[in-house]
């Protein structure tokens, strides 16, 4: 009976907006070039299963600037270094809104910094995450965590007689710093016997779902018919308990203790600036409950994705893996570790990095846009509410700034400036502009201290029986750009 209600719920209104699109007549406004729409789904069978992949095939027959409709919902599609300098250097603030998209608005408590709208409030917010919390100085303060993390990982790897699982190693190491640095504590943490990563894994998959709402506006009242929204409820449900549970402990903390503390956690300056009189704008519990979701959303997924991106093209590439432990291992001549004051003097190291990052963006269509006003861009027209992706794979993927682009080669960054910060417009792993990702210095000295441990240390290998050939290369459906299947490698102490 509800299915039938349905059915004739959108055939109705796939007459009324036939009709409103006749009524139009030939004033429709000169957009970028396409593929065909479907009536009422626009081009959403377009996406697939990994859209970024659909996208940049899509880009090669209808350019680097592409007009799609997703359901209801006008989407700009960017595809190239070109087009993103035209962009973001002559129109940065017009291309700095942002979509609320149904998960991030529900899971970010509608004030994530990542997810929030370009106005004051988010202007405020980012101020006081760059200024308190992602300052060269805070992000220094917390080498010494880093350090320990790290120990205990080439502890565990070195006591293992089997194929480890790099992955799950990675993503609980980043999960407890991320744990020590905002909470001031390791992951010890659980709701109705789930462990944070475990949540944090669902709110992953949540911010990547496909929720109807989010392409047709009009169709919100359906949601609750659709099994996705239950598990969003219930993620929500889950991390507010966390959340709340956090607050509280720093709350009786503070109350035990007034005095200001020498290593504040994040979550001790959050609250620090909530009581401060002279605060701009208030500043709520959900509030910090959204600052919370942007550090550990970004601070835990991307970094171990990124590490193990680089860990598997560095298998599949043992000359490349060579000459990066070579270049560690002559540098450290004998230390323990490598240690952050070490990075720098790494060249070869850090192209590796560099290179991982380029084939393997985090978050290869980055956090979805949305045009502030009307605008014109190479003689075309992008009406305001537009949907922009920028496809930061496609990009660093262009074969006008890149020689040979689908193979690993470190050896492109030694004598080349670009770099990954967003000043370089053929690769923008974190994004570009005013909307670029604020927390890229707190992520990157955690994976490369990890990655350089980890050559330094170790000899790698597939387990026994496998060659290159089998190791599958496949991304996993997310937000975040995983590998599809978790990177089991023998570690073989080096013995210096």
């Amino acid at each position: 009976m509800i299915s039938f209600a349905v059915f004739v719920f959108l055939t109705l209104l796939f007459t009324l907006s036939l009709i409103k699109h006749m009524r139009k007549g030939g004033a429709e406004k000169k957009v970028p070039p396409g593929p065909t729409k479907l009536p009422f789904i626009g081009n959403l069978h377009n996406l697939g299963k990994l859209p970024h992949r659909s996208l940049q095939r899509l880009s090669r027959h209808h350019g680097p600037l592409m007009f799609l409709q997703l359901g209801s919902i006008p989407t700009l599609v960017v595809s190239s270094a070109e087009m993103a300098k035209e962009i973001f250097k002559n129109h940065d603030p017009v291309f700095s809104g942002r979509p609320q998209l149904r998960a991030a608005n529900r899971l970010g408590y509608g004030s994530a910094v990542s997810f929030s709208p370009y106005g004051e409030y988010w202007r405020e917010m980012r101020r006081i995450m760059i200024s308190e919390l992602l300052s060269p100085r805070r992000v220094q303060s917390f080498e010494a965590v880093r350090l320990e993390e790290v120990k205990l990982l080439l502890r565990s790897i070195a006591l293992s007689s089997h194929p480890v699982d790099l992955s799950e190693f990675t993503l609980s190491l980043t999960n407890n710093v991320v744990c020590r640095i905002a909470l001031g504590k390791r992951d010890r943490f659980g709701v109705e016997n789930n462990t944070l990563s475990e949540m944090l894994k669902e709110t992953q998959e949540m911010l990547g779902g496909f929720f109807l709402v989010d392409f047709f506006p009009r169709l919100r009242w359906l949601g609750k018919f659709c099994a996705i929204e239950n598990r969003l409820e219930r993620n929500f449900r889950e991390m507010d308990k966390f959340y709340e549970q956090v607050i509280k402990e720093h709350v009786d903390k503070h109350e035990r203790d007034e005095a200001e503390h020498e290593h504040e956690d994040v979550v001790d300056v959050l609250l620090r600036v909530q009581r401060d009189p002279n605060q701009p704008i208030a500043i709520t519990d959900d509030q910090i409950k959204g600052v919370l979701v942007d550090i550990f959303v970004a601070g835990t997924d991307t970094a171990a994705a990124t590490m193990i991106w680089t860990m598997s093209e560095l298998i599949r590439n043992p000359n490349a893996m060579k000459r990066a432990q070579e270049e560690i291992r002559q540098v450290l001549k004998g230390k323990e570790m490598v240690e952050e004051v070490d990075l720098p003097r790494l060249l070869y190291f850090k192209s590796v990095v560099k290179e991982a990052l380029r084939l393997h963006p985090p978050a290869p269509l980055l956090v979805p846009r949305e045009t502030t006003e009307a605008c014109t861009i190479q003689g075309f027209e992008i009406p305001a509410k537009t949907r922009v992706l920028v496809n930061a794979k496609s990009i660093a993927m262009d074969p006008t700034c890149w020689e040979n682009p689908n193979e690993f080669l470190p050896e492109r960054f030694l004598d080349s400036p670009i770099d990954f910060r967003g000043q370089h417009f053929e690769m923008l792993p974190f994004g570009v502009g005013r909307r670029g990702c604020p927390g890229m210095n707190f992520a990157m000295p955690l994976v490369e201290l990890v990655l350089a441990n980890l050559l330094y240390r170790f000899h790698w290998e597939l387990p026994l029986g496998l060659g290159i050939q089998d190791l599958n290369m496949e991304e996993a459906i997310g937000i975040t750009m995983h590998k599809r299947d978790h990177l089991w490698l023998k570690a073989t102490p080096f013995l210096q």
